[in-house]
């Protein structure tokens, strides 16, 4: 934006989870399951991915009030189980 400087700051815990970590949970909150469909990995996928808070940390003094991941599927899932219609 017109201004000033522009810059990227991560948002997240600085923990890992697998994509079937998050599956897992996802089942377990929802008590549905996922449909998965296992493949070879493409080529140009990162081995691993893990947002690192330090510099909003910093910035901001702020820090992730969901920090695990079945606080924040739980959360999720309540939001769109509700009546968003109001």
């Amino acid at each position: 934006m017109p201004g000033g400087d522009s810059d990227a700051i991560n948002l997240g815990t600085g923990q890992g989870a697998s994509v079937a970590d998050v599956i897992s949970i996802v089942e377990r909150v929802t008590g549905l399951k996922v449909p998965v469909k296992i493949g070879p990995r493409r080529g140009g996928d990162a081995v691993t991915l893990i947002a690192d808070p330090a510099k909003a940390r910093a910035r901001f003094k702020m820090s992730p009030s969901h920090s695990d991941l079945v606080t924040i599927i739980d959360s999720a899932w309540k939001w769109h189980r509700r009546d968003r219609s109001l």
